[in-house]
């Protein structure tokens, strides 16, 4: 019985609040031992067994008694987790385990809180002198417990509200790729003064102080010192609206293959030409590299294409509007043949990458009266929002990997979301891996959406397992892998016939393998789209066939229709871009 009736007289001693307790005790202590009370159901049959018998007539000098006890468990924490858990096994045996929990549900004054906030009270039992805090650790206990999983709350938040878009700058080897890169940088704060103070005085000691904005995103000492992008350069920038992401991509014709990891990642590509004298013409010829990047950027799949006519600030040009609509002129055709249309995802901005006039503000009337067209910067910020698949499988095709503390992989998020301590799966191998960190732009993060340049740690797979073109994705719903598909082909430029048996490099997303054409199923007329009904022998230049393909090794791949990302590639031989096409079917 008096095990039963002690709880009782507990909660009329805590509800009664300080007033009643003995006037020998601190109202401290009543104070504290209301948050306590808990476990005091528990404490009361482990500490009063021997004093039932002498006191049971006389039930409130016992509360006193355990009362003073529960004192000194409060003045040693280690006591009272040690009563905790001795008066556990106890409550079980006499069946109070029901009440504990209820009283916060019917009380206002919530005089018991369940035990869970024990740990709120055990890391700083100062905190709490008043009732009405105790309630708000009622009404928090929740967020408590959930703390220690999810760390870091506010990156939750701050995930991504901004629309992320991926910017890849594309053009002729020394068209001012860079400098532009650098230039946005500077213009958005994202590297300070003092920075590019010193790559200014660094560049002047080599005679090359025009090349100091390049430094930013040309980071190592071959790239600098003859001025040439060769990796995929990658900063980022912020607008009010969107979160830019910088891919810097090689110009030079020896690093094309660089160049299309880059546009694969990319929602939208700048086109940079010059406008200098010599300069725009050399690019846009047959061998330059401005038609070849441009046609790249199409088939990676990119939305919408800017040209910046740079360097209009040349003494050649001098903001001259005739220069300007020249090289407009000259490449307009070309971009209308790659299937950019002027109406809706082409445009022509002219800029200065050196002086960053044209790049954040307006041109001023007085250098360039004919233009008042928009800036890049405010340009690239009110374009349309794209749209993303978030509710699919997660995919990411990885770029690039590197060794800290475990295996990063890098790459933009294709479709699907994906969390911290999430189980994926690295195809074509099939490792099952774990999610174990996630930064997007170098800002770590919990989950990651469509769109992003992500950097991900995973648990459970070796840094050499993993090699570019590989795909990062969702366990239960992996990509397709296979060896042999059927893909229609446009033949760009090519000396002599392609027969079954020819083999190039094949580009798709982020993976470059060795191909040869297995057989030639069936021409493809450019104006109807008919398909022709016999086999052709051989396809040349400015054709469009349907052949069945089969790659060195198993890659992963998808129909065109089904994700466009995962299905158009490029063939690539002796250094040059020989057709694009889109996979129809995946057949081995």
């Amino acid at each position: 019985m008096s095990n039963n009736t002690a709880p009782d007289s507990w909660e009329q001693q805590a509800d009664s609040g300080p007033g009643e307790s003995s006037p020998s005790d601190p109202t401290d202590v009543t104070a504290k031992f209301s948050t306590l009370n808990v476990n005091a159901v528990e404490f009361v049959p482990s500490f009063g067994v021997k004093t039932t018998q002498g006191d049971d007539h006389n039930s409130p000098t016992k509360v006193e008694k355990s009362e003073s006890s529960t004192n000194s468990a409060d003045q040693s924490p280690v006591v009272n987790g040690g009563g905790m858990d001795t008066g556990e096994p106890v409550a079980r045996v006499t069946g109070v385990e029901e009440p504990p929990p209820l009283p916060p549900a019917t009380n206002d004054s919530s005089p018991t809180v369940p035990v869970d906030s024990w740990e709120a009270e055990a890391e700083d039992p100062i905190l709490t002198p008043d009732q009405d805090e105790d309630e708000e650790i009622a009404e928090d206990e929740e967020e408590t417990i959930k703390l220690p999983k999810k760390k870091p709350v506010k990156t939750e938040e701050t995930k991504s509200k901004k629309e992320h878009v991926n910017v890849v700058f594309i053009g002729h080897v020394d068209a001012g790729k860079s400098t532009i890169g650098g230039q946005i940088m500077s213009l958005t704060g994202m590297v300070d003064k003092r920075t590019l103070e010193k790559y200014e005085r660094e560049a002047r000691e080599k005679s090359r102080e025009s090349w100091y904005l390049s430094w930013a995103l040309d980071t190592n000492q071959e790239e600098r010192d003859k001025g040439k992008t060769v990796e995929v350069g990658r900063a980022y920038f912020e607008t009010e609206r969107k979160h830019f992401t910088i891919l810097d991509a090689p110009g030079h014709k020896s690093f094309v293959p660089n160049m299309i990891g880059g546009a694969a990642q990319a929602d939208l590509a700048v086109l940079v030409i010059s406008a200098r004298k010599g300069e725009f013409e050399t690019g846009f010829d047959r061998g330059g590299q401005t038609r070849e990047h441009a046609m790249l950027a199409k088939t990676a799949g990119v939305k919408h294409l800017v040209v910046l006519v740079n360097k209009m600030d040349d003494p050649t040009v001098n903001w001259d509007e005739g220069r300007y609509n020249e090289c407009k002129d000259k490449i307009l055709p070309y971009l209308k043949k790659l299937g950019f249309n002027p109406a809706k995802d082409l445009t022509f901005l002219p800029c200065s990458g050196l002086s960053g006039a044209g790049l954040k503000e307006p041109i001023d009337d007085k250098i360039c009266p004919w233009y008042s067209g928009p800036a890049f910067i405010p340009f690239i910020d009110q374009l349309p929002s794209l749209n993303r698949k978030t509710d699919g499988p997660f995919i990411m095709p990885i770029v690039d990997k590197y060794k800290d503390m475990g295996t990063v992989v890098m790459g933009k998020v294709e479709a699907g979301e994906c969390k911290k301590g999430q189980n994926l799966m690295i195809m074509p191998n099939r490792t099952p891996v774990t999610v174990d960190q996630l930064w997007s732009d170098d800002e770590e993060v919990t989950a990651i959406g469509p769109g992003e340049n992500v950097k991900i740690k995973v648990k459970g797979i070796e840094e050499e397992d993993v090699s570019p073109g590989f795909v990062l994705c969702d366990a239960s719903n992996p990509i397709r892998t296979g060896r042999v598909f059927d893909a229609q082909l446009v033949i760009l430029e090519h000396k002599s016939i392609i027969c079954a048996g020819y083999s190039a490099v094949m580009h798709i997303h982020c993976a470059a393998e060795e191909v040869t054409v297995k057989a030639l199923i069936c021409l493809v007329d450019k104006k109807t789209g008919d398909k022709s009904k016999t086999r052709p022998r051989f396809v040349k230049q400015d054709q469009v066939a349907i052949m069945r393909i089969e790659c060195a090794g198993v890659i992963c791949l998808e129909q065109f229709k089904l994700f466009p990302q995962m299905g158009r590639f490029t063939l690539r031989d002796e250094n040059k871009t020989i057709a694009i096409g889109k996979v129809l079917k995946v057949i081995e």
